[in-house]
């Protein structure tokens, strides 16, 4: 349902302008972290598990994924990514004139700065190694939007940034250690939320093509965009062996939900293949990302 009637800079065009269904993406790995470092917790003696890190690391994801968010906005409307004759996807502030440019300029400097503020008490809990982790995260989602997904190198970037930073640094944080089932979840993780990139990638293909965004799709074509799609789920699921090896059984087999959920979305993103219609497949793997998140979490947590 297209949005109408926003005015400029008010509270309903930055809410839009922060993408809260995003946050599911950014909440998931540090879900992930938690969990198995609250799980790992027992085995030190002095209960290692700190509550007031795990609030700071999730705060800071959200912070960082708003901030990704503005940014993305901003220099996708600049560059002429963005067109608001053209879009497909979800309407973006800038290229609709929900926010002005100045604005969101403003916006970008203040969340950043925020993102800043609560990430940096992590260097206490975690080590000085945590400041050099934030300002990666900081630099990074300044040339996402303005190098790498021109490159086609998105997709890298979400394994790190949505998938290995986050759940290993999360655990880190808390048992200053790591573990090879902590780095493969973080692998798993990554894959998974890949998934979103994909198809937001496969609807936008031909803009892209136009603007000169070489993405992965524009690449290697729909067809093979599809079975990567298809093929970043299953991989998730065979890495999440991993956790049945290390005694977390649960966590192996709950995530069959979120793969058979996976496989309707490809069919449907399949049977759809271009368009604004493909909207939906991207709405609903945001769902099968959350859906993952709590289905790997209930099962470190269970057994």
């Amino acid at each position: 349902m297209e949005e109408t009637n926003i005015k400029t800079n008010s509270m309903k065009a930055w809410l839009l302008a922060a993408r809260p269904k995003t946050l599911s993406g950014a909440a998931v790995p540090v879900m992930i972290g938690l969990s198995l470092a609250y799980s790992d917790a027992r085995f030190y003696v002095d209960g290692a598990f700190n509550w007031i890190a795990a609030i700071l690391c999730m705060l800071f994801a959200f912070a960082m994924q708003i901030d990704a968010n503005f940014i993305n906005d901003f220099y996708d409307f600049v560059n002429g990514t963005d067109d608001a004759e053209t879009r497909l996807g979800p309407r973006r502030a800038c290229a609709q004139g929900w926010v002005t440019l100045d604005a969101m300029k403003k916006a970008i400097a203040l969340t950043t700065c925020l993102a800043c503020v609560i990430g940096l008490p992590l260097a206490y809990y975690g080590g000085l190694e945590m400041i050099a982790v934030g300002v990666a995260c900081v630099v990074f989602a300044f040339l996402y939007t303005t190098f790498f997904s021109y490159q086609g190198l998105g997709d890298l970037l979400v394994l790190v940034f949505f998938g290995l930073i986050p759940v290993c640094c999360t655990y880190y944080i808390q048992l200053h250690t790591m573990t090879w089932e902590v780095f493969l979840a973080s692998m798993a993780c990554g894959l998974v939320i890949d998934a979103l990139l994909i198809v937001n990638n496969f609807r936008d293909r031909d803009n892209d093509r136009l603007a000169g965004k070489n993405t992965i799709i524009v690449k290697l074509g729909p067809d093979a965009g599809l079975q990567l799609y298809l093929g970043v789920g299953i991989g998730a699921i065979i890495l999440g062996g991993t956790f049945w090896q290390h005694g977390h059984p649960l966590a192996s087999l709950l995530p069959i939900i979120y793969l058979l959920l996976h496989l309707f979305t490809f069919l449907k993103m399949k049977h759809i293949y271009q368009g604004k219609a493909l909207n939906l497949c991207l709405g609903e793997t945001a769902r099968n990302i959350f859906i993952y998140g709590l289905c790997v979490s209930l099962g470190i947590l269970l057994l």
